[in-house]
């Protein structure tokens, strides 16, 4: 994994990442422009799904009328364990089955390129370390970075706009204030924390904080509760808009860890809010959020909206 973190550690160079920041405004204006105006709508597949989606197709450089199918395969792997898509985890693997024959042209369509690309696609295609993946290898890197690209970031973006509904205080704050939006960004993921966990496996005894933990046992990190630990952030359950120190949060991770994607993630939320705000600095949430029932992704399907 971190051979293969290295290869596509490249694709965001902060000259590519600058680049990419132009293209999220222009399409964040668009989708903001184009949404229904005094009518309730689902901000989470209107806006959060839209955005992202339309950047992973970039990211793959794949057609954008693909992304439907990048977010359905998103979409399945939160829905393996949902009775209400799938009667056993099998039928969503079979559905998933679908993103590895997609891939696997795309993979071929690369290899058969003069010259290579810049999309991730093409990186992981020409680098000796990952050029020799088995099918599912290949189908689980890909998935990966779907998850990773997709989801946690359009998680985030819904939980921001819920956040501010809900704490109208913070809400008033940011709109006398606009240049706070920086400071809401990691904020916003601290308090949302997207992935709700990661499990690894103890290599050998050891005790952390009084707790003997030994070789062989499984060690759960909930970065949803690190991420409200009293002892980093004062108030931790509150959302302010200013936190002093929500860049300590560990949603992306740590150390050699750290989500690739991270600054990407970053630049989308914020771009979004920036475009957000100058247009619609009174949008009103009119529902409870839809909620995914998942122990892995702390994900909202559904978020009615007015503005």
């Amino acid at each position: 994994h971190d051979e293969k973190r290295a290869v596509l550690s490249p694709s965001f160079t902060p000259k590519r990442l600058k680049e990419m920041e132009g293209l999220i405004r222009k399409r964040s204006a668009s989708i903001l422009d184009n949404l229904p105006k005094n009518e309730e709508f689902n901000w989470v597949r209107q806006v959060s799904v839209e955005l992202t989606g339309q950047m992973l197709a970039t990211l793959f450089d794949v057609p954008q009328e693909d992304r439907h199918k990048l977010i359905h395969w998103s979409d399945t792997v939160e829905r393996l364990g949902d009775p209400d898509y799938f009667e056993t985890p099998e039928e969503g693997f079979q559905e998933l089955w679908k993103c590895f024959e997609y891939f696997d042209e795309v993979w071929k369509e690369r290899q058969s390129r003069e010259s290579p690309g810049k999309d991730l696609i093409s990186t992981l295609v020409h680098s000796p370390s990952t050029k020799g993946m088995s099918p599912n290898e290949f189908l689980g890197n890909m998935l990966l970075l779907i998850v990773g690209g997709n989801d946690t970031t359009r998680n985030s973006i819904s939980g921001g706009v819920l956040a501010l509904n809900q704490n109208q205080d913070q809400y008033k704050k940011l709109r006398q204030n606009p240049g706070l939006i920086a400071k809401m960004v990691p904020e916003i993921i601290r308090w949302q924390t997207p992935v709700a966990h990661m499990c690894r496996t103890a290599m050998e005894d050891l005790e952390i904080d009084g707790k003997q933990i030994k070789k062989g046992d499984k060690v759960v990190m909930w970065y949803g509760s690190a991420n409200r630990d009293e002892d980093v952030f004062e108030d931790g359950h509150l959302f302010q808009v200013d936190r002093p120190n929500a860049k300590k949060h560990l949603a992306f991770g740590a150390g050699e860890h750290l989500c690739l994607g991270n600054r990407l993630g970053h630049m989308q939320i914020r771009i979004l809010f920036e475009e957000l705000l100058q247009r619609y600095p009174n949008m009103h949430s009119t529902s409870d959020p839809v909620r995914v029932p998942s122990n892995f992704l702390a994900g909202i399907s559904e978020l009615k909206v007015t503005i």
